[in-house]
């Protein structure tokens, strides 16, 4: 006989259902939302499961990894879609909202998502706070700007390497405001040096990565850009005009 389960997770714990091919309920518990707890309730022999659902959210994909590893028919189900359909649910609780995955799981009602690996989710990683730090280091260097304008300092056009020597010799003979831009430029100094950390370790990546490499042959040649593209698209994609990628 098939089985079919369904995951209610949350950051806590998890409500789990499985039923069996009729439609009947014949298990729920509520484990902590750990994959050893999860384990143990979906590895039992008991129970060869079909399909195991989870709805796509913050832990999703680390559940998904792990249990994947363990062999589980495991589908990561779109948010908006799983939503639409529990909303037709009288009370909406966990523990109805597992049997409601599980029953979708049992007859097939879901839209799968992709979900990428954990090396992707890394490389992810390393692009968010990049950008993180470097809108930072930005809005830091605007609001220096916008602070001296109004006591008609002007920085004028200079490179990033100058900035902070630029600002400390419009403040030199004002030993108040100087005292208030100081912080700031010290954030900004490590906001920028661990961005360049980021940075090099980027482009120790592309350089070293053959579809990367490939895709730096574009019109537009931005590591940062080249990199998004590969990490966004998996597997790997073959260009199919400029502008435009295909799963390969």
């Amino acid at each position: 006989m098939a089985y079919f389960a369904g995951l209610d997770v949350s950051v806590k714990e998890t409500r789990v259902c499985i039923v069996d091919d009729a439609g009947k309920i014949v298990r729920e518990a509520r484990v902590a939302s750990e994959p050893e707890a999860l384990l143990q309730v979906l590895t039992n022999t008991i129970y060869r499961f079909k399909r195991v659902g989870l709805e796509a959210g913050p832990l999703s994909q680390w559940l998904y990894s792990v249990l994947a590893e363990a062999g589980l028919p495991v589908i990561c189900v779109e948010t908006r879609h799983m939503r639409a359909m529990l909303k037709a649910q009288i009370n909406k609780t966990d523990r109805n909202d597992a049997r409601g995955i599980a029953q979708m799981m049992r007859v097939g009602l879901y839209r799968p998502v992709h979900v990428k690996t954990l090396r992707s989710q890394k490389l992810r990683v390393l692009l968010t706070h990049r950008k993180l730090l470097q809108s930072k280091a930005i809005a830091i260097e605007n609001d220096l700007r916008a602070t001296l304008r109004n006591f008609g300092l002007k920085v004028g056009m200079i490179g990033t390497v100058k900035f902070e020597t630029r600002i400390r010799e419009l403040v030199e003979n004002l030993p108040d405001l100087a005292a208030l831009v100081e912080p700031l430029l010290i954030v900004r100094r490590v906001v920028r040096e661990q961005l360049g950390i980021l940075h090099r370790r980027l482009l120790a990546i592309v350089r070293d990565d053959d579809v990367c490499r490939r895709l730096m042959t574009l019109p537009e040649r931005d590591g940062d850009l080249q990199y998004r593209i590969k990490s966004d698209r998996e597997p790997y994609q073959r260009i199919v005009k400029e502008g435009e990628l295909e799963t390969a």
